[in-house]
């Protein structure tokens, strides 16, 4: 009996787990849209709020992906990095590379969950 219960629970384990890679995306795009609608209007402190909650969950999302959805989240997390970096500095210079790479981390993440 404990048996199948073990075996019961790890294959739960992994069907689930790219519901919960999923799920970690969604929540990364949805931050990282806040973050472009924010950078756009050269909010830079909200730009990086978002984009730091963003890239929390991106790297849950590559913790639990597998294959092309993994490659995809792993540049978003890059892209989220720079878009960070950026955000942080003075200049409107900054601000449209933190808009770019903010954006290119969503064209990421919407891959991965295609």
């Amino acid at each position: 009996m404990k048996k199948i219960t073990l075996i019961g629970a790890a294959l739960l384990g992994l069907l689930s787990a790219p519901v919960f890679a999923e799920e970690h995306a969604d929540a990364a795009l949805e931050h990282t849209n806040m973050a472009i609608q924010y950078g756009k209007a050269e909010h830079n402190p909200i730009l990086v709020t978002h984009a730091k909650e963003a890239l929390t969950h991106a790297k849950v999302a590559v913790e639990l992906a597998t294959g092309e959805s993994k490659t995809h989240l792993e540049a978003a997390v890059k892209s989220l990095e720079t878009a960070i970096d950026h955000g942080k500095m003075k200049g409107k210079e900054h601000v449209k590379l933190a808009v770019k790479a903010a954006e290119a981390a969503s064209a990421h993440i919407k891959a991965a969950n295609q």
